[in-house]
């Protein structure tokens, strides 16, 4: 009688020999978790401390626990500023700045990726050289262009400008040059006009690039700082991130304990948005933001 040999599921050999082949992936984990651990600490040190007084935060060891819970930051905020229409001042312009960009981004993306016509290629260049401009370059004059059609301490402030992406153009131009041009050229053969072709067949094809898009887009404008700080001027105009940094300070004191509860205000809206839609967010990068 032959004894009993255990044999290793073929799916096993396969991983074995590829973790032999490749031993430096088993560095890849540590530092994945060293990488975590760096961007999630900052923020759970924020939480925390949005918990405690201010003798806890400034106690001189690094809680990473509130040893007594506090209320009192997330009172206060409602207090020192408007948040909850600086909630909606975000919103509304980050939702208007979102749309704008991406229907300007995947409709010049669609004509650059599928569309001939003269100058295509030096003008797509003119756009990419635009990605080499820092956005402080352009302060000055967009400040005297929304001066001069007096929309000051407006949304249309916020939303209008950079609503044309070069960065939102070239991502889209990529994702969509790796579409299937026969189904565009069976449409106009059809009949079907090009915006036709953009808006019933090039759109739903690029779901995923332009649920990437728009999350970039909305983060982008949920986040900025500077622009805000140089075109609104009331309270009540300001969105949440111009508005945290700028809460009043009793003499010295300044209320750091409202303000880690108002960054924290302000970033969970941007977090539950990245976690809902993540799946497509990460699918857009990963099937289209390379392709040629």
């Amino acid at each position: 009688m032959r004894p009993s040999v255990s044999i290793m599921p073929s799916r096993q050999i396969v991983g074995v020999r590829r973790w032999a082949r490749h031993p430096w992936r088993l560095l890849a984990y540590p530092l994945v978790i060293a990488g975590i651990v760096l961007i999630a600490a900052p923020l759970w040190w924020m939480l925390a401390a949005s918990f405690m007084d201010q003798g806890q935060i400034f106690s001189g060891d690094l809680a990473l626990w509130p040893r007594v819970w506090v209320l009192d930051n997330y009172i206060s905020v409602t207090q020192l500023i408007p948040v909850y229409r600086n909630l909606l001042n975000s919103f509304v312009i980050s939702s208007g700045h979102t749309i704008l960009s991406v229907f300007f981004a995947s409709l010049a993306g669609y004509a650059f990726a599928k569309l001939e016509f003269p100058g295509r290629e030096p003008l797509f260049f003119l756009i990419l050289l635009t990605m080499m401009v820092p956005p402080e370059v352009g302060l000055i004059p967009s400040f005297v262009i929304m001066s001069a059609l007096h929309l000051v301490n407006t949304y249309w402030a916020l939303i209008l400008p950079g609503a044309a992406s070069g960065l939102g153009i070239f991502f889209m131009r990529q994702y969509m040059s790796s579409l299937p041009s026969a189904i565009l050229e069976a449409a106009r053969i059809d009949g079907c006009s090009e915006f036709g072709i953009y808006a019933w067949i090039v759109v739903p094809m690029s779901t995923p690039a332009l649920a990437a898009w728009a999350i970039l887009a909305f983060i982008g404008s949920w986040n900025d700082y500077l622009w805000p700080l140089v075109m609104l001027r009331t309270p009540e105009m300001q969105t949440i991130t111009l508005a945290v940094p700028s809460m009043e300070a009793a003499g010295f004191n300044i209320p750091w304990g409202a303000i880690m509860a108002g960054s924290v205000v302000a970033i969970a809206p941007l977090l539950g948005i990245f976690l809902a839609f993540q799946r497509y967010f990460v699918a857009g990068i990963t099937l289209g933001g390379v392709k040629e």
